[in-house]
């Protein structure tokens, strides 16, 4: 029977089937941060269990580290307490832990793909919704809860129901200035933010596959914010080359043992999806999205449309997402003023991010009212950049490096927006409050927000 390469990884990883139920399906690897962490490591001493594979679980800090100053004690109360504990449990459970001022240390869904613990194949699980990252490698990866943190830390299994299958197919070139993260913003707006609950998306065609790796984790990365349980695309010649040599994938003989295995991770010709789409590239242009969800998106130069007229409930929480932005339908927001830009995330902190942002900012000067805050995911990355020379390209153009961290793509440590602030950001949600209380958050992709960063307005980066 022809199957989806979904199933094939689910299928191959079922330890149990509960007629009519979940199948307890067994993780290959699990990472841990300390947000969704804390209850399942107490779970675990309340009931005298200990961890039953160590050396699958990988722990780093994220969420709650300061992009400034990292050698120096976190001054929040809550932040410091959370990234401790997480500290103490590793070590208690005697886990792997990449902690504060590790040279691994950064963003989960960054650090696991850089050092070859991410690989083809795998069930992947962290207590983190964008986990679906992973799923550019060819992986089933997909965010779970503390219970579940605990269930995987105990017994590397999960109870989970299988997901109903969708395809996405995305064809032809690429307008110019339009990145990864613009396919995935226009897959959003055009699926709907519930468009793919339910199912677990495999994205493909010719477009996905001549992205980089880096631009791939951008789609899956997004994937949830269709309400999709993950995404995923099949491994290839260019997954391969850079998996290659990295530091924990397999070596010499278990190589090529398994290349063999990962070149078998494809659909089918004849594989029959519960649900197939298609989108053609040309269609796309740069992307932002005006409201408070990721699927209230548009086109650089469109207009804000208005709400169904069908809809009054949808109608009702429109109109309180455009009063909350302080935007109108039928208003143009190119050109409109911005206050802060933020570039990194588990979304757009990789290298090519920071080369893409850099590309647009060379030989120019930074908007004196802008504040810039330039994120790199990991310390991988930061060394990346400098051994580039992008970091000398940005300092000239009047832009600060900060230190590794999930930084402003949530509330959660101290590089919150203010107030009423209007932010270009890279990262993967814009709700209320998202990057600070009553902070105001446009998504968008590396050049729009290097872009707008020069010149302090919502700018097209072809005009620049």
């Amino acid at each position: 029977m022809a199957n989806t390469l979904f199933d094939k990884i689910w299928d191959s990883h079922v330890v149990n089937l509960i007629e009519g139920g979940p199948s307890q399906l067994y993780i290959d690897r699990h990472y841990c941060h300390e947000v969704t962490s804390p209850q399942a490591f107490d779970g675990l001493r309340q009931r005298g269990l200990q961890v039953f594979r160590k050396d699958k679980t990988i722990c780093s800090p994220d969420h709650n580290i300061p992009t400034l100053n990292q050698d120096k004690p976190i001054a929040d109360p809550i932040s410091r307490n959370q990234v401790e504990t997480l500290t103490r449990n590793a070590n208690e459970f005697g886990l792997t832990l990449f902690g504060l001022g590790h040279r691994k240390n950064g963003i989960i869904h960054v650090i696991g793909p850089e050092n070859g613990l991410t690989l083809p194949g795998q069930t992947i699980v962290c207590g983190d919704s964008h986990t679906s990252t992973h799923g550019a490698f060819g992986a089933v990866a997909f965010g779970i809860g503390t219970s579940e943190v605990e269930m995987v830390l105990a017994s590397q299994c999960i109870l989970q129901p299988k997901p109903k299958t969708m395809r996405i197919n995305v064809n032809g070139k690429l307008r110019d200035g339009v990145t990864a993260k613009d396919i995935a913003l226009y897959i959003i707006a055009k699926m709907t933010t519930g468009g793919a609950t339910g199912y677990f998306v495999e994205y493909a065609g010719d477009t996905i596959r001549n992205l980089s790796m880096e631009e791939r984790m951008t789609v899956c990365n997004l994937s949830i914010e269709m309400g999709a349980r993950g995404g995923m695309i099949a491994p290839d010649e260019t997954t391969f080359a850079y998996v290659e040599g990295r530091e924990y994938a397999p070596k010499g003989a278990e190589w090529e043992k398994a290349l063999a295995y990962w070149k078998t991770l494809k659909s089918d010709d004849d594989a029959v999806f519960d649900k197939e789409i298609n989108f053609d590239a040309a269609d796309i242009e740069p992307r932002i999205t005006f409201g408070t969800n990721p699927g209230m998106g548009i086109g650089i130069s469109e207009a804000i449309p208005a709400p169904d007229p069908n809809d009054e409930a949808g109608k009702i929480s429109y109109q309180k997402s455009l009063d909350y932005m302080g935007f109108s339908v039928g208003e143009k927001l190119e050109g409109h003023p911005i206050d802060y830009v933020f570039l990194g995330s588990c979304t757009n902190g990789r290298i090519e991010d920071f080369r893409a942002f850099a590309s647009i900012v060379k030989g120019k000067k930074k908007a004196d009212n802008v504040t810039a805050w330039l994120v790199p995911g990991s310390w991988m990355v930061d060394e990346q950049i400098k051994a580039e020379g992008i970091d000398k390209i940005l300092a000239e153009a009047g832009f600060e490096l900060r230190q590794p961290g999930c930084s402003a793509c949530l509330a959660m440590n101290e590089d919150k927006v203010p107030a009423g602030k209007l932010a270009v950001s890279t990262s993967n949600r814009n709700f209320e409050g998202r990057q600070g209380p009553g902070a105001r958050t446009i998504l968008a992709g590396p050049l729009v927000a290097a872009a707008s960063a020069i010149t302090g307005r919502l700018t097209d980066p072809r005009k620049l």
